[in-house]
């Protein structure tokens, strides 16, 4: 196998994980604006933020809209990647008491956040081989000589 079909695969990888994490924080995003009651309740549940308003969920949304835009755009990759890889390990580690107790209602589904919070990781650590459809598609030989 050639280095460059090597290179090019994981960008296609990355490309995937890039769009997968993309839809989910897209949804979440979504959600801000199509239920922004629900945003409401999540924040003062999980985040003890209990004063976030449904006028500050839109803001919240619109914040996090450009945020995940700038990722599934693949720019500003350091910055947007690392954005919301720490904006899922706040939401994955928040509910810490849903994983304790795993067979109650829908605590199972938590457990779902750990494996996306991983490719959030990889995704931010690889940054510079996400190449494809990529604002930022400097390749890793660009990044050494930058």
């Amino acid at each position: 196998m050639s280095n460059n079909s090597l290179e090019t695969r994981l960008a296609t990888c990355l490309l995937l994980m890039r769009l997968g994490i993309g839809l989910v924080f897209f949804m979440w995003t979504l959600d801000k604006f199509v239920n922004p009651d629900h945003a409401v309740r999540v924040f003062s549940h999980f985040y003890m933020i209990p004063f976030l308003t449904e006028n500050g969920a839109y803001i919240v949304g619109a914040l996090q809209a450009l945020v995940v835009g700038a990722f599934l755009a693949g720019y500003l990759k350091t910055w947007s990647y690392g954005a919301v890889f720490l904006l899922h390990a706040v939401s994955t580690l928040t509910p810490m008491a849903n994983y304790l107790n795993p067979w109650d209602k829908v605590n199972l589904l938590f457990f779902a956040a750990w494996p996306m919070l991983a490719a959030a990781w990889t995704l931010w650590w690889l940054r510079d081989y996400d190449t494809l459809f990529s604002l930022d598609a400097r390749t890793p030989a660009d990044a050494a000589t930058a």
